[in-house]
């Protein structure tokens, strides 16, 4: 999957265990991202109801939850193998990502250029055409020359962007078990008002980075609007005026609590950080209108870009993160008695493991 600021790739196992320890059947998940999360919980079997408020956050979510391994892995590979033969032909992509800015190399630029009209061409049926997107978007994640964000691009090219782009089959899954995964793309609060589990997992973004600032070039490539763009980046216009109350210290609290009031679970599933607009104190007060809340707390590492550093827009490092690691706080709140005793001993567990690896 991409390279993804706030991804829950070391959280998964532990969400895991937490969802099946609950019982349930069916998950929303309405904040979905790359839909790390969505496609383990499909894994496990679980029906998977993913949203996202920006399309090619939706577009994951189709390949990932919705789309099933049985149904189009032929046909996808079909096409791959065809996509990947294709010359590259220089046209919007080169121009705006290669040329009036660095975050792919030219021959790279060329060749998403090819494949992404060659895809407009076929007039695909929307999950075969989320594949093959998805499909393109991580072969040019692999390929690139960024941070890990699309805020900037490196001032010298990184080594990976020296290879060829490379179409491959995305990690497709078999239909779950408990039924046919959804994707939406929806306001968060509007998808929790319409869309019924036995499970929701929120998590929402804890700070005022924007996503579609953050992944612009992902938002075009699967858009494909050509849209007219701005600054060293080439950001999309239009991420000047598309916001979220999440991304906004004082609306973000009253955004939360009004999606944890309406949506339509009996248990709910929170990630949210340590940095975030929201403490500990106030998410639980929040919560606490739904029931019984108990919270496991996780120690891991910042994103990669604070590892690597900070870097001005000119891809030049011009210095260093304050610290290096962050608490990851999950919130469980349950209608059910029942299914908060069978977590204590999880909630237990990860209170130990938290103040063993405090300094």
């Amino acid at each position: 999957m991409i390279k993804y600021l706030g991804s829950k790739r070391t959280l998964v196992p532990r969400l895991c265990e937490l969802i099946a320890a609950l019982e349930a059947r069916s998950v929303i998940d309405l904040f979905s991202g790359t839909s790390r999360v969505g496609h383990a919980l499909k894994r496990a079997g679980l029906q998977v109801h993913a949203n996202d408020h920006n399309a090619y956050a939706a577009t994951l979510a189709r390949c990932y939850v919705q789309a099933d391994r049985d149904e189009l892995m032929t046909a996808a590979s079909r096409l791959i193998a065809e996509f990947n033969q294709l010359p590259g032909a220089p046209g919007y992509f080169t121009e705006t990502f290669c040329e009036r800015s660095r975050f792919f190399q030219p021959k790279n630029g060329a060749r998403v250029d090819a494949i992404r009209e060659a895809i407009v061409l076929k007039g695909l049926e929307p999950e075969l055409e989320a594949v093959l997107l998805v499909s393109l978007m991580e072969a040019a994640d692999r390929v690139d020359s960024t941070t890990g964000v699309q805020m900037a691009f490196l001032k010298q090219w990184a080594a990976r962007s020296h290879n060829s782009l490379e179409l491959r089959l995305p990690d497709l899954l078999p239909r779950a078990p408990r039924g046919k995964g959804t994707a939406h793309q929806l306001d968060a609060l509007a998808a929790a008002r319409v869309l019924e589990a036995d499970l929701a997992y929120l998590d929402p973004p804890y700070n005022q980075h924007k996503y579609l600032g953050n992944y612009h070039i992902w938002e075009t490539l699967v858009l494909w609007d050509k849209p007219a763009s701005y600054g060293t980046a080439c950001k999309r216009v239009d991420c000047r005026s598309r916001g979220s109350a999440f991304n906004s210290r004082p609306e973000s609290a009253a955004a939360l609590r009004a999606v944890i009031a309406g949506v339509q679970a009996h248990h709910l599933v929170i990630s949210f950080n340590n940095e975030g607009f929201i403490d500990r104190a106030e998410m639980e007060a929040m919560l606490h209108s739904r029931g019984e809340v108990l919270v496991l707390a996780h120690d891991f590492k910042r994103y990669v870009g604070a590892q690597i550093g900070v870097f001005n827009p000119r891809g030049e490092k011009v210095g260093t993160a304050g610290h290096l690691r962050n608490t990851e706080y999950i919130y469980v709140v349950s209608d059910s008695p029942a299914a908060l005793q069978r977590l204590r001993p999880l909630a237990a567990a990860a209170a130990d493991a938290h103040a063993a690896a405090a300094p």
